[in-house]
């Protein structure tokens, strides 16, 4: 077995089976690999030195492009719905309407912000987001061995993207799938685009983009990466799949989550703010 994942911060189910799954992706080698992953609180921190940062969403809602008065309704709407996202007593079905109400409100009181897309990059330079320690191996490993990697994201992917850009990992084997803005010509962002992907719908996203999977039916070894269980659908366009690894980070609510996310991830991280184990797992699997 891999040392890393004797890491006080790792917790499994099944280590017997995550091997064998292991063993079975290192046989069929890279090329038969693609990279599934969440986007905020996955490949980026949710906590530094004590203090929680940054998801898309918050970088927008914390910056000088926010009034006030508007701040003041989206952390209105932050304290009343993420209790009910986190709430492991409540049923996804009870969720989900709640969610988009939660998505649609927050996205309605930007627009009227008419926030400027040329100020987009300082506010991400700006703000305290940062990919999980070892990113920069992750990207990397992941381009050099040409290995598609799959963000898919709840959150505001014009940010998103401005973030991975400026840690200079952007690479071309890297797909986006987010809420993205729709700007006016004079650069005013008037609505968002297409459908809303919240946390619940991450499948039918999934689905919608099956012309992507598509391109990749020969990459039927699937390492997921996520840090809520909506995350646990979004290989499920994925065709022919032989084998998925899922990894969830369970960074909150460690005691009362820890027995939901076992009986749905392979392997949980809890409270670990690093890259080092899908980074060994990488490794492994592509024979490093």
């Amino acid at each position: 077995m891999i040392p890393v994942l004797s890491k006080s911060s790792v917790n499994m189910r099944d280590p017997k089976r995550v091997e064998q799954i292991l063993t079975s992706m290192r046989n069929a080698g890279p090329s038969t690999l693609q990279v599934i992953s969440d986007f905020d609180m996955t490949l980026t921190r949710f906590a530094y030195n004590g203090k929680r940062c940054p998801t898309s969403h918050n970088i927008l809602d914390n910056s000088k492009l926010i009034s006030e008065d508007c701040k003041a309704k989206l952390k209105n709407l932050l304290d009343t719905y993420y209790p009910i996202e986190i709430d492991s007593t409540r049923s996804v079905e009870e969720k989900l309407p709640l969610m988009v109400e939660w998505w649609t409100k927050a996205h309605e009181l930007l627009v009227q912000q008419k926030i400027i897309k040329d100020h987009l990059a300082l506010v991400v330079r700006e703000s305290e987001a940062m990919l999980r320690d070892g990113y920069q191996q992750f990207f990397d490993h992941l381009h050099q061995l040409s290995v598609p990697l799959l963000i898919f994201s709840a959150g505001i992917g014009d940010v998103l993207e401005e973030v991975i850009r400026q840690a200079g990992v952007f690479h071309p084997n890297v797909k986006v799938f987010s809420n993205y803005m729709d700007f006016d010509e004079s650069g005013v962002l008037q609505a968002f685009k297409g459908e809303l992907i919240h946390i619940y719908n991450k499948r039918e996203g999934a689905l919608l983009n099956t012309e992507h999977f598509k391109e990749l039916q020969s990459r039927c070894n699937v390492l997921l990466l996520g840090d809520s269980l909506g995350d646990l659908n979004m290989a499920d366009g994925v065709m022919d799949l032989q084998n998925i690894l899922k990894i969830g980070y369970l960074n909150d609510k460690v005691d009362e989550r820890r027995q939901s996310y076992l009986n749905s991830y392979d392997i949980i991280l809890e409270k670990d703010e690093t890259m080092d184990v899908p980074n060994a797992i990488l490794r492994y699997i592509t024979g490093q």
